[in-house]
């Protein structure tokens, strides 16, 4: 029986840190960049999958995986398409930068067998750009984006952020307008979460309000309805048949397989992550073992939580049938009486057997979903 699993790859190398990043990620030069790259290969040569194990989506993520040298991605999926059973029909994701793209790299990518492109502008305002500490300016994102059509690149997302440092109402809709008028296939549009340990967590920041925030988020959805977007998870849109498949399978808790530096997985109800120190992934990627850290066993009541918590993100929302399925109890013995307060305050809808937020629970989605985490 075919066992569909997804897989990551994690590129954490960038052209300089921006001011809210907190991901695993940073500057580096060639020798450490190509280092890493011959690492990741052979982590992946020497990662075993069951001969049933079919790889369903490929996402390269980081970090800017643009930033390296782009035979590094054909070399990757090469070698992805040698090791394991990878679908005719996969889809293959690509995040890129501004910047860092140029004819040739779009070229090879395409080649390689990237078909989604998801290009991380955040906003197409030069001075909101320089606030996040961004290496580019909105006309790199045009030529770059227009290069990527160019180069046959049929299903790209943008990511956007809103709620900057500066940013307004009228600033965040006509970059959002902006966006949407070059027609990608998706886009992505997430609000700012200032991190500890980044340097914004240190800097004083003119921050648009709650309220104002929440306009933002509530006029995004119908800016983009206008467009021929549909919202199918709380931060993310796309036009029809373009929803990313890696993503959904993420939040539907479908196994995926990290590789890389600090990634992540999660098979069965096993999950544990990659060592997060350079050097010991330089030094263990032949022996993937060595290198993975943080190793835990859910137990039904923990897959049972992230089974809510991370469908509940979706605007379709969670399927009884599905829980019913996955452990052998029904939806209501479990989570009744808390999915019955929510409907009672009109936080939550509960119809042809699925359960969702409404609109006034996603504005206080966090709070709505925390309501699911069991006690010990």
């Amino acid at each position: 029986m075919k066992q569909v699993t997804e897989l990551y790859l994690h590129i954490p190398f960038c052209v300089r840190k921006c001011e809210y990043c907190d991901f695993l990620s940073g500057p580096a030069d060639t020798p450490r960049q190509e280092a890493y790259a011959k690492a990741l290969l052979e982590e992946i040569e020497n990662t075993w999958l069951s001969d049933s194990t079919e790889i369903s989506s490929v996402f390269i993520g980081g970090g800017t995986p643009s930033a390296i040298q782009e035979e590094w991605i054909r070399r990757f999926l090469d070698k992805i398409r040698d090791r394991f059973w990878l679908a005719a029909d996969a889809e293959i994701t690509m995040e890129a930068n501004p910047g860092t793209l140029n004819r040739k790299k779009l070229s090879v990518y395409r080649e390689a067998g990237v078909n989604r492109l998801s290009m991380g502008l955040q906003s197409a305002d030069d001075s909101e750009l320089r606030r996040l500490g961004r290496i580019h300016t909105f006309r790199d994102f045009r030529e770059n984006f227009n290069e990527a059509r160019d180069a046959g690149f049929s299903n790209i997302n943008v990511d956007l952020m809103m709620a900057l440092p500066g940013q307004t109402q009228q600033s965040w809709m006509k970059s959002l307008e902006t966006v949407a008028s070059f027609s990608p296939e998706h886009i992505s549009a997430y609000s700012l979460i200032v991190e500890p340990g980044t340097p914004f967590a240190g800097q004083e920041l003119d921050l648009p309000g709650e309220e104002e925030e929440r306009q933002m988020y509530w006029d995004t959805t119908e800016l983009l309805k206008i467009f021929g977007y549909a919202q199918y998870e709380i931060s993310n849109f796309a036009k029809e048949g373009y929803e990313c498949r890696h993503n959904v399978g993420y939040w539907m808790r479908t196994p995926y397989l990290g590789l890389g530096l600090g990634a992540a997985s999660l098979i069965g109800e096993k999950r544990f992550s990659n060592t997060e120190n350079m050097d010991e992934y330089l030094g263990g990627s032949k022996d993937p073992d060595s290198i993975r850290k943080n190793r835990e066993t859910l137990s039904v009541r923990e897959q049972m939580e992230e089974f809510m918590f991370l469908g509940l993100r979706m605007t379709e929302g969670v399927s009884e049938n599905r829980f019913f399925r996955l452990f052998g109890k029904s939806m209501d013995e479990i989570y009744g009486a808390v999915i019955d307060r929510f409907v009672k305050l009109g936080m939550m809808e509960h119809a042809d057997g699925r359960v969702r937020l409404s609109r006034a629970g996603i504005s206080v989605s966090n709070a709505v979903m925390s309501e699911f985490l069991l006690s010990s």
